[in-house]
């Protein structure tokens, strides 16, 4: 499929394995964000099926979200 990791190797490993820094940084990034997004109970039970209703629902919980973020 083309894919190619980006999880760093263990520290403690005697060859460590070549990772795409910037990569990893962004996929721990996102990680967060679903994380933060499935503190949202609406979300994370799931409780609109329809794709329509469901990323409007996930719009509004990561403006919410980041709004948040800012006030801190």
């Amino acid at each position: 499929m083309g894919i190619s990791p980006c999880v760093p190797s263990r520290i403690g490993r005697k060859v460590p394995i070549p990772h795409d820094a910037e990569l990893y940084r962004l996929r721990h990034r996102i990680e967060n964000m679903i994380a933060r997004l499935k503190d949202c109970r609406r979300i994370a039970t799931r409780y609109d099926r329809c794709p329509i209703l469901v990323l409007p629902a996930c719009a509004v919980a990561a403006t919410v979200i980041y709004l948040c973020k800012s006030c801190l």
